[in-house]
């Protein structure tokens, strides 16, 4: 698509799919320089915030998979871009009066945390879909108070607990860790997550996905295993406010 000087939603266009080529080659050197297969890393544009037609300018550059944190938002967005067939995660904090929703509406949660929850969205998503609700279970390496996710000590039972669920499936882990500039600093939480993972799999529960990594440090993510990153402003640019 070429965009014109007196047609916004041209440039837009023409600048999110110029900023998907950029993330995906970086995706792409990432996994060339640690020794990662091409193409097993997958981008999942954080779309929060962002109007419907900028989703939907990313979809007509190829991307399918899209994160919200927002129910409400989400389901606004979803009601506008129903001709398109996307995947919906679902990434911000869960709350008990939201369960509901989130399973009837996302093919996948990132930040599972509480049994309870998971008791809720697997009732649920059995009431709506034979196909079961794909989650990660967040931990939370960091110790910060404001992260939601486990701490790494309860990881067993809390797997122990969702897998059990009907209606859901644990796809593996994810974690949101506090932000740090030095490369080998970045790449510490990601690899404990990865051990983590090693430790908990088995060969009826692999935990194959590592949901980690985002904008500033995708690259120390995908070096230590990662095999989705969560990507929102280097695909979109700057986030908008949110009301």
């Amino acid at each position: 698509m070429i965009a014109t000087a007196n047609d916004p939603n041209n440039a837009v266009g023409a600048a999110i799919a110029s900023q998907l080529d950029a993330v995906r080659e970086r995706i792409a050197a990432a996994e060339a320089r640690y020794g990662r297969a091409p193409g097993s890393v997958q981008l999942l544009a954080v779309s929060k915030v962002q109007p419907a037609a900028r989703i939907r300018a990313a979809h007509r550059h190829g991307q399918r998979a899209f994160g919200e944190s927002y129910v409400q938002e989400a389901c606004d967005k979803q009601a506008l871009l129903a001709d398109l067939r996307l995947d919906w995660h679902f990434i911000g904090r869960i709350q008990s009066n939201k369960t509901k929703t989130i399973a009837e509406r996302f093919d996948w949660v990132h930040g599972l945390g509480d049994p309870r929850h998971a008791q809720r969205l697997g009732a649920h998503r059995l009431t709506v879909s034979d196909r079961p609700l794909r989650c990660c279970l967040q931990v939370n390496l960091s110790g910060e108070g404001s992260k939601a996710g486990v701490e790494p000590q309860a990881l067993p039972e809390l797997l122990a607990r969702c897998a059990e669920v009907d209606g859901l499936r644990i796809e593996g882990l994810m974690t949101l860790p506090a932000p740090a500039e030095d490369g080998a600093a970045q790449r510490r939480p990601f690899a404990a997550l990865r051990a983590l993972r090693d430790r908990l799999a088995t060969p009826g529960q692999p935990l194959a996905t590592l949901s980690m990594g985002m904008s500033d440090d995708l690259e120390a993510a995908i070096a230590e295993g990662a095999t989705m990153v969560r990507i929102g402003t280097a695909v979109f640019g700057p986030r908008p406010r949110h009301p």
